[in-house]
C-alpha cells in the first residue's frame, strides 16, 4: 500500500481490495467522516429558494442557493428535483436552476429531507 506523504492515513493507491476507500475523500472507510459532515451541513445550512426572471428572456426559473454540497452531490440533488417537478434545469456555479416557479413544491420536498428553506423573490 502507498500512502501520500502529507497525510499518512489518506490512501493513494492499493492493490488490496480489503481496504475499501471512500469515493469522496479517499480515506479508508473506517476513518471516513463524510456522512457525519453531510449531516452537519444539512442541519446548519439554510436553502434560499428564489424565483427569477431577469436575464432569462422573460422565462421564470426557481434557483436554489446556500447548499453546502460538492458539485457531484448538487448534480444528483438537481436530478431528483427535476424529476420531482417534472421539468428541466441545470447546476451552474453551485446554484441549482429549475425551470418554472416551483418554490412551494421544492420547499416541501426539501423539508421532508431535513433542510431548512427560505422563500424569496415575489
Amino acid at each position: 500500500m502507498n500512502y501520500n506523504r502529507r497525510n499518512e492515513t489518506r490512501l493513494v493507491y492499493t492493490t488490496d481490495r480489503s481496504d475499501a476507500c471512500c469515493a469522496e475523500c479517499g480515506e479508508i472507510i473506517d476513518l471516513c467522516r463524510c456522512n457525519e459532515k453531510a449531516a452537519i451541513q444539512i442541519a446548519s445550512s439554510e436553502v434560499c429558494l428564489r424565483r427569477e426572471k431577469k436575464g432569462r428572456r422573460g422565462k421564470t426559473v426557481t434557483t436554489l442557493s446556500g447548499l453546502a454540497h460538492s458539485a457531484q452531490e448538487l448534480k444528483v440533488l438537481a436530478a431528483d428535483l427535476k424529476r420531482h417537478c417534472g421539468t428541466g434545469g441545470s447546476v451552474k456555479e453551485g446554484i441549482i436552476i429549475i425551470q418554472g416557479d416551483h418554490r412551494q413544491k421544492i420547499a416541501a420536498w426539501l423539508e421532508k429531507r431535513g433542510y431548512k428553506t427560505k422563500l424569496s423573490g415575489g
